[in-house]
C-alpha cells in the first residue's frame, strides 16, 4: 500500500498529552497490575497488541465482550473506528493508526476483522512488518481483483437495494450514497440469532457504509505474507457459510466454525476470543 507520509511539528505540551493518552489507552479497567505482571504469563516474548476492527452497519461497541474477556488476560486492545467510507480510506486510515500511532511502535499486533472489517485488515496490513496474525470473524477474505459485491451471491443484502437499504446522499461526494440497512432488514439479516430487543439497539445505532465501498477492487492480500485464522458462522445470511470456507480455504486459514449468525462476536464472544488467543500464541 503507497500512504503519503506528513512530517509535522509537535509541541511539548502537545507531545505530553501523546504521551499521557498512550498511557491511559495500556491500562486495563478495574486491574491496575503492573505490566511485568502481565508478561510473566506470556514468557520471554512480548505480548501482541490486539487491534479489532469492525464492519459495516457496526460499531466498536460490537466488540465490547471480546474486548473484556481479553483484557482479563491482560492484553493491550484497542478497537479503532472504521471510516466506512469505501476501502482506501478505510484501509488508509487503519494502516495510518497501526504505524503511525506512538502507543503501537515496535509492537507485535494481531489483528482482527468482522465482515466488511476484513477486507479492511487485508489491505490495512500490507507491509505492515509488526502485523503477526490476521484474523477473520464472519469477514470477507478477499483476493487481488476482488470486490465486495463479487463475494456476497446469496447474502440476504444482495437484493435489490431500495428493498434492503434507505439509501442517502452523502454530502460534497456526488454520485455516492450511504447505505442504511432497514431495520425490517436487520432482525433476520445482519442480527439473526440474536434477541429481537438486540437486534432493535443494532439497527438504531448503525453507522452506515459508503455504496463505493462494494464495488472498489482489491489489490495484493495481506494474507499471501502474514498467518491467518477464519470464525466461520454456519447459520451467517450476511456472508453465506459457503462463501465464507471458499475464501478461508483459498487464504489457508486455521478455520474454527461456529453455530452462529453474522455477529457472532457477540453471540459467541468466548469463541472469537480463543481463536485470537490462538492466533496470538501461535505467532507471537
Amino acid at each position: 500500500m503507497s500512504l503519503s507520509r506528513t512530517a509535522r511539528r509537535i509541541s511539548l505540551p502537545a507531545l505530553l498529552a501523546v504521551v499521557v493518552a498512550a498511557a491511559l489507552l495500556a491500562i486495563v479497567p478495574g486491574r491496575a497490575a503492573p505490566a511485568g505482571a502481565a508478561a510473566a504469563h506470556w514468557g520471554h516474548r512480548a505480548k501482541p497488541v490486539i487491534v479489532l476492527e469492525h464492519g459495516a452497519w457496526a460499531d466498536a461497541s460490537s466488540w465490547s465482550s471480546v474486548i473484556s474477556r481479553l483484557q482479563r488476560r491482560g492484553f493491550t486492545v484497542y478497537a479503532p473506528p472504521n471510516p466506512l467510507r469505501g476501502l482506501p480510506q478505510d484501509s488508509d486510515y487503519l494502516h495510518q493508526f497501526l504505524t503511525q500511532n506512538p502507543a503501537l511502535q515496535g509492537q507485535p499486533i494481531i489483528l482482527v476483522g468482522h465482515s466488511y472489517g476484513g477486507a479492511v485488515i487485508t489491505a490495512a496490513a500490507v507491509s505492515d512488518p509488526e502485523v503477526k496474525a490476521l484474523v477473520y470473524v464472519d469477514a470477507f477474505i478477499p483476493d487481488e481483483g476482488d470486490t465486495v459485491a463479487s463475494l456476497i451471491s446469496g447474502s440476504c443484502v444482495a437484493g435489490s437495494p431500495a428493498d434492503v437499504f434507505n439509501i442517502v446522499p452523502i454530502a460534497g461526494a456526488p454520485g455516492d450514497f450511504d447505505l442504511y440497512l432497514k431495520p425490517s432488514v436487520v432482525p433476520g439479516c445482519f442480527a439473526n440469532g440474536l434477541p429481537a430487543h438486540r437486534a432493535a439497539v443494532i439497527a438504531a445505532i448503525q453507522r452506515p457504509l459508503a455504496a463505493s465501498a462494494l464495488a472498489a477492487t482489491f489489490g495484493p492480500p495481506a494474507w499471501k505474507t502474514i498467518p491467518s485464522w477464519a470464525v466461520l458462522g454456519t447459520a451467517d445470511h450476511v456472508i453465506p457459510f459457503a462463501s465464507q470456507t471458499f475464501m478461508a480455504k483459498r487464504a489457508g486459514a486455521h478455520i474454527t466454525v461456529v453455530k452462529a449468525g453474522h455477529l457472532s462476536l457477540i453471540s459467541k464472544p468466548s469463541v472469537v476470543t480463543r481463536v485470537i488467543l490462538e492466533a496470538a500464541q501461535a505467532t507471537g
